[in-house]
């Protein structure tokens, strides 16, 4: 069956389901790939990868997870951070105990672990729904929180509770300088994010985007709810341990319990609002966007002369936060994401050849 879509003729549902099914995607996707491996590194300074891109891209994998589970799969979650702590305890555990062990395993058992914590709480998505799962959730926040603060095993008997982390290592190579702990992190996201991308497009993703238009009609026609909801929670856990362990061992170093609360998993929430939910370049949008905006709001008073006190600062960020996520509720519950799709729709004023 031929028909015509942006401006470019499909002939098969095979060409449909590529993973840049256009050629000006394609081009784009590898031109910014190069950006980000050769120009970035040479422009970007020391305190730029500290500060704001190696957190974006570690937020970034975590707001990949929760879209899948929140976006594509229908399943409400408030506590993503704690999956997050999950991964990041079991990395320093595994770290701590195993001193030789490469640092991509651990990344993997990180994400493993905390997907099988995410089962677990995911269970209760078999019988409930709406705002009764985000309490469900929001409960595991709360307990891995009390967990990682009242067992001391978790930090290696540490009297503060706090945990440091030893260095990096790949295969003999120290990821030490920020330059190397960009280009790692940013080589996890690429495999990650392709990764993501061949889920949704493949039958579990499309059983997951069944259950989140509706559940019932999905059982109807043979797609199992326990296996849809409950994979959606591993694979969402998986992307929070993996970006948990590498937020402790790459941007923080050291860290307390209080490092993952509750304010992170909403921060994650609101990443995928205002980026899109059920748009895994939207997950990127509102990473950028929630890392951005705190420094933004730091230095404008300074560039407009005024004083302002910190305590104000946070306040205005937080009324700046909920003002826009009514607004794309409103206006544009796509976010981010979906504006980008319009811009690029208009742009594309010409065919090019497929």
């Amino acid at each position: 069956m031929l028909y015509r879509e942006n401006g470019q003729f499909k002939t098969t549902y095979r060409s449909d389901q590529q993973m840049l099914p256009i050629l000006q995607d394609r081009l784009f996707m590898v031109v910014m790939l190069l950006v980000a491996f050769l120009v970035v590194p040479l422009f970007a300074s020391d305190y730029a990868f500290r500060a704001l891109i190696v957190p974006f891209l570690i937020l970034a994998i975590s707001a990949i997870g929760l879209n899948i589970l929140v976006g594509y799969c229908g399943q409400i979650s408030l506590g993503q951070a704690g999956f997050m702590a999950v991964g990041a305890y079991a990395a320093y555990n595994l770290t701590v105990r195993i001193p030789d062990i490469n640092f991509l395993l651990v990344l993997l058992l990180s994400g493993g672990i905390a997907a099988a914590v995410g089962i677990v709480f995911g269970i209760p998505s078999l019988r409930i729904k709406g705002l009764y799962l985000a309490v469900a959730t929001l409960a595991a926040q709360f307990f891995l929180d009390w967990l990682f603060i009242r067992v001391k095993w978790f930090t290696n008997n540490s009297a503060s509770g706090s945990v440091s982390t030893s260095p990096i290592e790949l295969f003999g190579w120290v990821v030490d300088r920020p330059v190397e702990r960009y280009w790692f992190v940013l080589g996890v996201v690429v495999v990650l994010t392709l990764a993501a991308k061949n889920l949704v497009r493949s039958a579990i993703g499309r059983s997951w985007m069944a259950i989140r238009d509706m559940d019932v009609a999905a059982a109807v026609i043979g797609i199992r709810p326990v296996h849809a909801k409950l994979t959606a929670f591993a694979v969402c856990s998986f992307y929070a341990g993996v970006s948990g362990a590498l937020w402790g061992f790459v941007h923080l170093g050291a860290w307390e319990p209080l490092a993952f609360n509750i304010n992170v998993s909403f921060n994650l929430l609101f990443m995928i609002i205002i980026g899109g939910m059920g748009s895994l370049l939207g997950s990127f949008f509102g990473a950028a966007f929630i890392v951005v905006l705190p420094l933004l709001l730091n230095q404008l008073p300074g560039w407009f002369g005024l004083n302002i006190s910190t305590a104000l600062l946070s306040h205005i960020e937080f009324m700046i936060f909920g003002a826009l996520i009514v607004f794309f509720l409103i206006v544009e519950p796509h976010g981010l994401a979906r504006l980008w799709a319009i811009g690029k729709e208009k742009l594309r004023l010409w065919p090019f050849p497929h």
